[in-house]
């Protein structure tokens, strides 16, 4: 297949970079005119939070197509019950309701709870025909604008809960630019061409806009998470120009030794192609591993960063080639430094490196384990909680609207539960005696600082109460509480906890209690990959068990960082922030597939090497310093792109920069740098041993070149080579016996 897309994109490069210009303006144009939605709600199967949600949109027909909101009420001097204030207050009431989409407005008052004690402080509870993910900005803007009359009155008005969070709604172009530039720098030292330090952000960036305008489309089928567009974005940019970067340099030394350009795209793409993919593979088959998960969420950030991957993939073994068909020698022009070294030649420097890693093994093994153990030791402290808009930047309309309700009604008021009350008969009214005891059993439950008056369904099934936290949404607390009203207190009524605090709880609990499945299911199918494709269980083994030390590694950082607070004043982070649920298990597929992608390069060098010369040792030796050039380089990028993501102001967003970013450096450097080489040096012949039965299956990499390989020799060539030269050698120890 390679083989066949090589060749149309030499025979036809214009054919096919217009194929992918038509598919990116129609992908654009797309966007532009549908727009790309997204959605934050919180669906949970099987959990006591989704069955308090189901329940009240069956008791309560009519209230679950929609969404809500509040708009907050402040008055700097004086109070919201003011003359002067009160008509402005009706009149801003009506406007909002006149507005496209509003359905309900509930005005704030004492007697509904929505004004706080001292009265400065209130809120008015919107209700919209639309689903989250289509509150946009627009509609925040509008309703901010009706709210004129009583923001004349020196009332601050401000968006709250979701329309908050629509009106913060921001992509991630900072972030983006600063792993582009920071790429860009990398390519330029590591190329010494601007034409050839381009090539790879182009072909990243064709692959990133398609794959992104894609998943934005589906949100119109699907409900897609903000996060997943910046998520997909953090790891398309990354393997995006990590993929193109191997390409090239295999390219670029093909041309070094004076072969034609076809021939040159042709053997880049058949051989490094062939370990593009496969890497692309791994992630793929990494992230898919969460499907198991049973948490839609989870699935979502799978299949939508999967996608991403697969289309960077596509890019780079036909857009790339395409265009370096079409360049020719001209891939080199615009030398920026007079210096020839270039990064896919060996580095001197690595070449020392290599020399002291594979001639002290047991050393560089020993103090290369010490050091990942001190990473990995705070992750022992890994606790999953939840974050709240407590945790935004200063600035954010999210974190100035959390502030005014916790300041006027306390720290619960930004989390609150709904609590529903299920009963096999009926009620008889709000004042069922039933549900009065139901009522002051929630007040008298310790952590709770206020509970609503019951309100029946119109067949009596249910009864929905709105309980108030004494303790903020992120607080462990809070989790507690949400487990103790789910008792039941009251003889005849089952009691289940709603709401996004609760479904973010047990979200937590599902994460802690399916993780071992998701690493055993990530494990045995990256090992079993890895096993077809080398032929060896031990190399196979070996993989798996490295990449489960960078992931630990990672943990390690994350938990020092967020729950521990080192480091979290530059990230712009007040406090040390609680873990989300879903981090942990989404950083394992996407770490565990970036891992294997660098393996699979050193893996692929180290056996060339071994089939050329037969030398166990050597070959350790020339796969660590061949490869280390371009992977140090390749993982240079990634981070640089992970790191330009800690601008952002979503504390998740953050946790996925700092987890992903270190998880890549501890990778490249140490593990793959210091303790694989280290450990296969020692094994020796070991780590190739291939059982009779494996043996016979095809070899997938036959005839595979590594990037910054020196020529192509077939595997089997190789390998019949080595043992005639073995056999040869034998041969003549028994004459000289005899």
């Amino acid at each position: 297949m390679l083989n066949r897309l090589s060749a149309l994109s030499v025979r036809r490069p214009r054919t096919v970079l217009c194929a992918w210009a038509m598919i990116v303006v129609s992908v654009a144009a797309a966007v532009l005119m549908f727009g790309r939605p997204t959605d934050d709600t919180l669906s949970l199967p099987g959990t006591d939070a989704q069955y308090a949600a189901d329940l009240q949109v069956r008791a309560f027909p009519g209230e679950g197509g929609g969404s809500s909101g509040t708009l907050v009420l402040h008055a700097g001097q004086g109070t919201l019950d003011d003359a002067a204030r009160r008509e402005a207050l009706d009149r801003t009431v009506r406007q909002v309701g006149a507005v496209e989409h509003v359905t309900r407005v509930v005005p704030a008052s004492v007697q509904a709870g929505s004004v706080s004690a001292d009265g400065r402080t209130g809120y008015l509870t919107v209700e919209l025909d639309l689903p989250a993910r289509e509150v946009d900005g627009a509609l925040v803007q509008r309703l901010e604008a009706a709210a004129a009359p009583v923001a004349a009155t020196g009332v601050e008005v401000m968006p709250g809960g979701r329309l908050a969070a629509a009106a913060e709604r921001e992509g991630s172009a900072r972030s983006e630019a600063f792993g582009l530039v920071l790429a860009l720098v990398v390519l330029l030292v590591g190329f010494g061409s601007a034409v050839a330090a381009g090539l790879p952000v182009v072909s990243a960036l064709v692959g990133l806009l398609c794959g992104l305008g894609a998943v934005g489309l589906l949100g119109h089928l699907a409900s897609i998470p903000s996060t997943a567009a910046t998520l997909a974005t953090m790891i398309g940019l990354g393997v995006g120009i990590d993929y193109a970067l191997f390409l090239l340099s295999r390219h670029r030394s093909l041309l070094a030794e004076g072969r034609p350009v076809p021939e040159a795209v042709r053997e880049t793409v058949g051989s490094s192609g062939a370990s593009v993919v496969f890497a692309g593979i791994t992630v793929v088959i990494a992230l898919s591993g969460l499907a198991i998960s049973g948490i839609p969420v989870l699935r979502t950030l799978a299949w939508t960063t999967g996608l991403v991957v697969a289309v960077a993939v596509l890019t780079a073994v036909t857009f790339l080639p395409a265009l370096l068909t079409l360049l020719g020698e001209r891939v080199n022009a615009l030398r920026v430094f007079r210096r020839r070294d270039s990064v896919e030649k060996p580095s001197v420097l690595w070449g020392r490196l290599a020399d002291r890693v594979t001639g002290r093994p047991w050393r560089v093994l020993l103090g290369s384990v010490v050091l990942l153990g001190a990473l990995t030791a705070p992750a022992v402290a890994l606790d999953l909680g939840q974050v709240d808009a407590g945790s935004d930047q200063s600035g954010n309309v999210t974190r100035q609207a959390y502030e005014l309700l916790e300041e006027g009604f306390g720290p619960g008021a930004n989390g609150p539960l709904t609590v529903v009350a299920e009963t096999d008969g009926r009620f008889s009214g709000p004042a069922d005696p039933a549900l009065t005891a139901f009522a002051e059993s929630l007040r008298g439950t310790k952590g709770v600082a206020s509970a609503g008056e019951p309100r029946v369904s119109p067949d009596g099934s249910a009864a929905v109460v709105k309980v108030v936290p004494a303790t903020a949404p992120s607080d462990p607390a809070t989790a507690d509480l949400v487990e103790r009203i789910r008792r039941p207190d009251v003889p005849g009524l089952e009691q289940h906890v709603g709401g996004p605090v609760a479904a973010k709880a047990d979200l937590a609990a599902l994460v802690s209690d399916r993780m071992p499945v998701l690493i055993g299911t990530v494990l045995g199918l990256c090992g079993l990959v890895l096993l077809l494709a080398f032929r060896a269980p031990v190399v196979a083994a070996k993989a798996v068990v490295m990449n489960l030390v960078s992931i630990g590694a990672a943990y390690g950082v994350l938990t020092a960082v967020f729950t521990w607070g080192w480091g979290a004043a530059p990230l712009g982070l007040e406090a040390p922030v609680p873990i989300e649920g879903y981090v942990p298990m989404m950083m394992f597929a996407v770490l565990f597939g970036l891992s294997m992608d660098y393996e699979v390069f050193l893996l692929t060098a180290v056996r060339e090497s071994r089939l050329r010369h037969g030398d166990d040792r050597r070959a350790v030796r020339d796969g660590l310093a061949g490869t280390a050039r371009v992977i140090s380089s390749a993982a240079l990028i990634m981070v640089g792109v992970f790191a330009g993501f800690l601008l952002h102001p979503d504390p998740v967003i953050k946790m996925f920069g700092v987890g992903l970013a270190a998880g890549v450096v501890v990778d490249a450097l140490l593990v793959r740098g210091l303790l694989v080489p280290s450990t296969m040096a020692l094994l020796g012949r070991a780590n190739w041993w291939t059982p009779a039965w494996l043996a016979r299956l095809p070899d997938p990499l036959a005839g595979h070149v590594p990037p910054g390989g020196q020529g192509s020799v077939s595997s089997r060539t190789s390998c019949a080579r080595v043992r005639s030269q073995r056999a040869a050698s034998s041969a003549s120890s028994n004459r000289t016996k005899r």
